[in-house]
């Protein structure tokens, strides 16, 4: 028997709120991943593995928020743990492999087509594993070529925003592209989800469905990814280079011959006292002539 999906049970509610966690993670994996370029040596995996962490579980958070509006009619929709949590592993680890591939070799295209591949795949893997970890009395069949379609736009987000983490200064083009990212995140999330369909085992029937089955067993799994961004963003909030990026005058390409910002005048030096001056340096006034009969 095929079952009724409703991926919207609440309306906006939950695709709107996934979508603001999936740009508060790719806002902060961004900035950190950008903020990595801009540091010693010593501190680069730090950064890259908090950029990692955090896209990650803006992404792992954001597909699970939107699974909250999503309902078979006559099951109850459950979630088994260690998949669950083996979905966010994937989701990191995989994001952070192409996440260090690009902040160490930079943003050639083979780094950035390595990395952003990479980090696709662990997007949609994290997606489907999520999705496998669900547990209801009937089976989920998916449609290749949906599925297909989902995993192109994970990859193609992927590198766009690998890209623009290497690529983009400054925090308001930075807010945009975590937009563009969010869009790319939540659209490959409801792609997927359009490719699925649920046969019902005989044995379902509607009065086993309860009205919050789909919700209550989510919310105790998001509140430590959630309350891991929230830290992440305090990281973001008091660090001013990776807010602001990197001044003009700490760049060294910036810098003319005399090291300092084009546009901003050396300063003159005054001499000390008792020391030979050059007499260009100055601007001499002309003496008032003296008073008549004064030499």
């Amino acid at each position: 028997m095929q079952g009724t999906i409703d991926g919207f049970s609440y309306g906006a509610v939950t695709p709107v709120a996934a979508f603001l966690m999936a740009c508060l993670g790719a806002a902060l994996g961004l900035r950190c991943m950008n903020r990595s370029l801009r540091t010693e040596r010593s501190f680069k995996a730090g950064w890259l593995a908090l950029g990692a962490t955090s896209i990650g579980s803006g992404i792992w958070t954001m597909h699970f928020i939107a699974m909250m509006g999503f309902t078979v009619e006559g099951v109850t929709i459950g979630y088994d743990k260690p998949i669950t949590f083996a979905s966010l592993a994937v989701a990191i680890g995989m994001v952070g492999v192409g996440i260090f591939i690009v902040g160490y070799r930079g943003a050639t295209r083979m780094a950035l087509v390595t990395g952003g591949t990479i980090t696709g795949l662990g997007m949609a893997t994290m997606h489907y594993l999520g999705m496998a970890g669900i547990r209801l009395e009937g089976q989920l069949e998916y449609d290749t070529i949906t599925v297909s379609l989902s995993v192109v736009i994970a990859v193609v987000a992927a590198t766009a925003a690998l890209w623009a983490a290497v690529a983009v200064n400054g925090f308001l083009p930075s807010l945009g592209a975590s937009v563009v990212m969010g869009v790319a995140v939540s659209g490959m999330h409801y792609t997927g989800m359009a490719a699925l369909s649920v046969h019902l085992h005989p044995g379902a029937l509607p009065e086993n469905a309860t009205a919050d089955g789909a919700t209550a067993p989510l919310v105790p799994l998001l509140i430590g990814p959630g309350c891991f961004l929230l830290l992440a963003a305090v990281v973001v909030m008091f660090d001013p280079l990776m807010v602001m990026g990197t001044p003009d005058w700490n760049d060294p390409r910036a810098l003319n011959g005399a090291g300092r910002p084009p546009g901003i005048p050396a300063q003159r030096q005054v001499p000390r006292f008792g020391t030979h001056a050059d007499p260009a340096s100055f601007h001499s006034r002309p003496r008032d002539p003296a008073p008549p009969g004064e030499w």
